[in-house]
């Protein structure tokens, strides 16, 4: 395991089009850094998958739910992505940060500007946010990751192809990119951006 300095608990966040790889840095990310790195927990309208369960992999909400919670401002954001809603909740980032936990978050772009905007804001969390995104290679091998994972049919894979030639035109306004090679090359460089950034002093 990997040793990193105890300091300010930080939040860094993930974003790459489905299919680029982001989920699986992400779970082993949790898997070999747990319990110093916690992954963000967030809320959806969308229905659990097999084997999902409420409260580990999200807050599943119906929408009379979801919309009484932002109603309340639960959220520290919230958006429709993929013909769903999800939302960050304000709980689930305070109690853990406040227990000095680094949190890691599989955020859309669009959640991702949105929870930059409001973190620079918030005295809490100004300068604890890092944003790193996730560059497939080619249209061609994100298709072809899309329809090896089996989760959707033609139709669907077809509009996250189309969101995703969107989404790759945002990754300037990150901190920092990852061109995706091989899953250990990938991580690695994951791994080196969470641990340079905990070394790095705050001013």
């Amino acid at each position: 395991m990997t040793e990193v300095p105890i300091d300010q608990a930080l939040i860094f966040i993930v974003s790459g089009p489905a299919g680029s790889g982001k989920t699986t840095l992400c779970e082993r990310m949790i898997a070999e850094l747990s319990p110093r790195i916690q992954r963000i927990i967030t809320a959806t309208t969308r229905p659990p998958r097999q084997n999902e369960i409420n409260g580990v992999d999200y807050y599943f909400l119906s929408h009379e739910e979801f919309q009484e919670a932002v109603q309340k401002e639960k959220f520290y954001e919230h958006a429709k992505v993929h013909s769903y809603n999800y939302g960050i909740l304000k709980e689930e980032i305070k109690n853990k940060l406040d227990q000095n936990i680094d949190l890691l978050i599989n955020l859309d772009v669009q959640g991702a500007e949105t929870l930059r905007k409001i973190t620079q804001l918030d005295p809490e969390l100004h300068k604890r946010v890092i944003s790193i995104f996730i560059m497939p290679p080619t249209v061609d091998v994100l298709e072809s990751r899309l329809q090896g994972r089996g989760l959707d049919n033609h139709e669907e894979i077809e509009r996250r192809l189309q969101v995703a030639q969107t989404e790759v035109q945002y990754w300037t306004s990150y901190d920092y990119c990852i061109p995706t090679q091989t899953k250990e090359e990938d991580f690695a460089c994951l791994l080196s951006l969470y641990v340079a950034e905990k070394l790095r002093v705050r001013v």
